[in-house]
């Protein structure tokens, strides 16, 4: 056990986020994303979701803030009636812990995110079940 760290962070997961530097990508992913077969480092946080995930990530984890969006969410594929809620509990998320809050994030089409996450250092695959559930957030610098 360590002071600071949140409990949900596997000592796995801490290592990758310590690895990282400025630039590199981290994807989280939700049940349904293709984790294993793109993932250059895999973490698996079974049991978690994205949104309690991300905010404990985002309280070790800078953003870049070099770019307008370092937030990155796959888009709703047309035509799919999906409401992706989780979407909204990710961006509440981010507008906790980054003043800047939802104009960090942007929508990217679905097979440019695949493209994006196999070039990430590594995805965190988690079990949950709300579609759209995936993200990519980009290591910034502490200040």
């Amino acid at each position: 056990m360590l002071k600071g760290i949140p409990d949900i962070i596997s000592p796995e997961l801490l290592k990758i986020l310590h690895e990282m530097g400025h630039g590199d990508d981290l994807v989280i992913g939700d049940a349904n994303f293709p984790a294993a077969s793109n993932a250059r480092n895999l973490v698996r946080c079974d049991g978690h979701g994205v949104p309690e995930l991300l905010d404990a990530i985002l309280s070790l984890f800078p953003l870049d803030d070099f770019l307008p969006h370092p937030v990155s969410l796959m888009q709703v594929v047309p035509g799919d009636a999906t409401k992706p809620v989780v979407q909204d509990e990710i961006r509440a998320v981010v507008r906790r812990h980054e003043k800047a809050g939802d104009a960090l994030v942007e929508q990217v089409e679905r097979f440019e995110f695949y493209e994006r996450a196999r070039k990430a250092y590594a995805i965190v695959t988690t079990t949950e079940r709300k579609l759209y559930g995936c993200m990519i957030v980009k290591k910034g610098v502490i200040r």
